[in-house]
């Protein structure tokens, strides 16, 4: 299986360039599920586009089981400071975080699995806006509310790495990523000459007060077994410096593993900004709920460790560190039994990191993340 992924090469790394160069934020992937739809239907799959918006859905095969293979397609709003042939021609869009190796492998590993022989069906979910959502729902669930994940009895995925070598999978075995909420919130005062503070109700000074109640959370409110997060990433208020705004706002992600830490985390927040009131103020609070933990099925990544190290040894089957990042392909994995592995991408003596404008990967990986991906899905049909 490596010999033959690694025969298809060149055209991944082609069709990863060109993703690249023509980044897409996420629900606008119009050129991306184009050439996806194109490029699938040439390999001779049924395909069905504008699937959860911008999505593709492409199918081989026939009967159960199905098997599905997801790959996210979305750039992110970053301005790209790589200097090489492939540097995305859009001010202000790149692919930061590596969804275009992901479709790029994805249709590697359809062409491969064109040419071999299974019973059922695999399924190849293109999905769009991981990172975002619309408001409301991010690119899995509203592929889900369109039909892509019926009748589908294992669903896998791959995510590039760039902190782990190439050659080498990181693979959880339960937890794989953090559920993740929003805060929205506004400390509300009363304005005024910043000359006379006594006349007026500060809602800087009172969220100096919230900030450190809302950091004391984690650490003074969860037991200390029980991993979570609350960061606060942005705080706006006033314009001036001799004037006191009537009001502050503030956004943070929240961060857990579990339905308890979840609702403990939201029950102290609103109490966090209840000191708003004592103060004099008043405060608005809505929380986004956002993507569920994702939990891989020890099944299917006993599977992906077994195909991996018979193809890459078992040396090269690192064990992850529990991590609080996110990811929507949680969606997919409460409608079936799933994994998604991490695949080692570094560039070594320069690693790059991900949400940053000098990401990039080593594209030799493209070879180990078909193969594995490939094999794996041909034993859960097979």
């Amino acid at each position: 299986m490596i010999n033959k992924a690694k025969k298809l090469q060149s055209e991944i790394v082609a069709w990863r360039r060109d993703i690249h160069m023509h980044p897409e934020l996420g629900f606008e992937e119009k050129r991306t599920s184009a050439l996806i739809a194109e490029t699938m239907q040439k390999l001779g799959y049924r395909v069905r586009t504008g699937v959860g918006k911008t999505g593709v859905v492409a199918e081989l095969g026939e009967g159960k089981p199905i098997v599905a293979i997801r790959a996210d397609m979305d750039a992110l709003p970053i301005q790209e400071a790589n200097q090489v042939p492939y540097k995305s021609i859009y001010d202000g869009v790149m692919h930061a975080c590596g969804h275009d190796t992901h479709v790029a492998m994805a249709m590697g590993t359809a062409k491969l699995l064109a040419a071999e022989e299974f019973s059922g069906t695999v399924r190849f979910l293109f999905q769009p806006s991981e990172e975002t959502d619309d408001g409301e729902f991010s690119g899995a669930p509203r592929m889900i509310e369109d039909g892509a994940m019926e009748g589908v009895d294992y669903v896998l995925a791959q995510h590039v790495d760039a902190s782990t070598r190439t050659g080498e999978i990181e693979v959880a075995t339960e937890f794989a990523s953090a559920g993740v909420d929003t805060m929205y919130a506004s400390i509300i005062g009363k304005g005024g000459h910043a000359s006379a503070p006594h006349k007026v109700i500060d809602p800087i000074f009172i969220s100096g007060h919230v900030i450190l109640a809302l950091h004391g959370i984690v650490s003074r409110q969860l037991k200390p077994s029980d991993p979570g997060v609350i960061s606060i990433g942005s705080i706006h208020g006033g314009v001036a410096d001799n004037v006191i705004p009537e009001e502050v706002k503030m956004l943070a992600t929240i961060r857990y593993f579990t339905p308890e830490v979840q609702e403990k985390i939201h029950a102290e927040i609103k109490k966090a900004l209840e000191i708003s009131r004592t103060l004099g103020g008043d405060y608005k609070l809505r929380i986004h709920v956002g993507f569920p933990p994702m939990h891989n099925h020890p099944d299917v990544v006993a599977l992906v460790k077994k195909v991996a190290g018979e193809l890459l040894g078992e040396d090269k089957i690192i064990k992850p560190e529990l991590d609080m990042g996110a990811e929507d392909f949680a969606f997919f994995l409460q409608k079936a039994p799933g994994a998604m592995f991490m695949l080692g991408c570094r560039i070594e003596g320069d690693e790059r990191r991900h949400h940053d404008p000098r990401f990039d990967v080593d594209e030799d990986c493209f070879t180990y993340g078909v193969a594995i991906i490939a094999e794996t899905a041909l034993r859960l049909l097979r």
